[in-house]
């Protein structure tokens, strides 16, 4: 069974850092794309960064290039997402997701995910 815990949201004031951390446990292959989400208020769910566990192959959304990283530690099984000079339209609920996925071509923020975590908020102030 897959399940994803995510900790690391809170409140910080624009400009500045925040780091997302996810605990992804329940697969045995490298063949999985893990990425993040996140959905603000009256919004659509946006992609955010995903990467590929295999290759480390990442993609990031334009709205963030730059400023976010997205990482894995392999030996803990967590994938993280580094936030730096943000911004007040970065306020949302950020959601980890993991789904399996054949070849890192697949893995995209368009990609299917069936396994999500329960959210973790962050608010960005002027």
């Amino acid at each position: 069974q897959v399940q994803l815990a995510e900790s690391g949201g809170g409140s910080v004031q624009a400009g500045g850092s925040l780091r997302l951390s996810c605990a992804v446990s329940g697969y045995r292959t490298s063949s999985v794309c893990m990425g993040w989400f996140r959905q603000a208020p009256g919004k659509q769910r946006e992609g955010v960064a995903v990467i590929y566990k295999g290759s480390g192959r990442t993609v990031y959304a334009d709205s963030i290039k730059g400023r976010f990283t997205i990482s894995q530690d392999n030996a803990k099984n967590t994938v993280s997402l580094q936030m730096n000079s943000l911004k007040p339209e970065d306020t949302a609920m950020y959601y980890c997701a993991a789904n399996w996925a054949p070849a890192q071509i697949y893995c995209s923020l368009g990609y299917s995910f069936k396994n999500w975590g329960q959210g973790t908020q962050v608010t960005v102030s002027s």
